[in-house]
């Protein structure tokens, strides 16, 4: 499979500086939503390359360190919990995606973006771009961004949040709705990491 043909087509249009974005952690019932945006040197080959979602978690570990020497540039962003909250999961990974476009060292003449949305009611991808509906498994540059996001987001909610509330054992769910972190939130209930607004279906069965 030809990682680069959607970049190379962008070229050909005259895109110079194209960059890949991508976010991780939409789905969790606690903890940030991250996003990472990418410009790796044009056909760069790295090899195993692929989505996050497919790659073994200590294959990720070590193509994050790949990615972070060869890219060009990059930059890992995030929506707090608390955000998500007052805003909705659509709009906070929107702004992820901006935030993480923003923070690049080299500015971007177009964004591919995975999927197919590009904006919520409040945030919206500004920076010029397109959406790829798989992206992640047919972009060599959001493919990389899909890796940052997920690593840096794993080892935020398995470091720091673990640290922070070591009684939800946040090292070992990342925050997702497993029965583990279910049994933690009957116990203890929730903590300032927790999205209020992932929990209703939990309050609802308490009540």
């Amino acid at each position: 499979m030809d990682f680069w043909s959607y970049e190379r087509k962008q070229r050909h249009n005259g895109a110079r500086h194209i960059c890949g974005v991508d976010e991780a952690g939409a789905g969790p019932l606690a903890g940030p939503v991250y996003a990472a945006a990418v410009i790796l040197p044009d056909d760069l080959q790295i090899e195993g390359l692929n989505d996050s979602k497919k790659l073994t978690e200590k294959k990720r570990e070590a193509l994050y360190d790949v990615i972070l020497e060869q890219a060009r540039a990059w930059s890992v962003a995030r929506v707090e919990a608390e955000e998500i909250d007052e805003m909705d999961i659509l709009n906070a990974r929107m702004l992820a995606m901006q935030r993480a476009i923003d923070g690049l060292s080299v500015k971007p003449d177009l964004a591919l973006i995975d999927g197919n949305r590009d904006h919520g009611k409040r945030n919206a991808i500004e920076t010029p771009h397109l959406c790829i509906v798989g992206g992640d498994g047919l972009s060599a540059n959001i493919a990389a961004a899909s890796i940052l996001a997920k690593v840096s987001r794993d080892r935020y909610v398995a470091g720091e949040l673990n640290e922070l509330y070591p009684e939800y054992q946040f090292a070992k769910h990342k925050g997702y709705g497993t029965k583990l972190h279910y049994e933690m939130l009957d116990t203890y209930g929730p903590c300032p990491a927790h999205r209020k607004t992932f929990l209703k279906k939990w309050e609802a069965r308490r009540k």
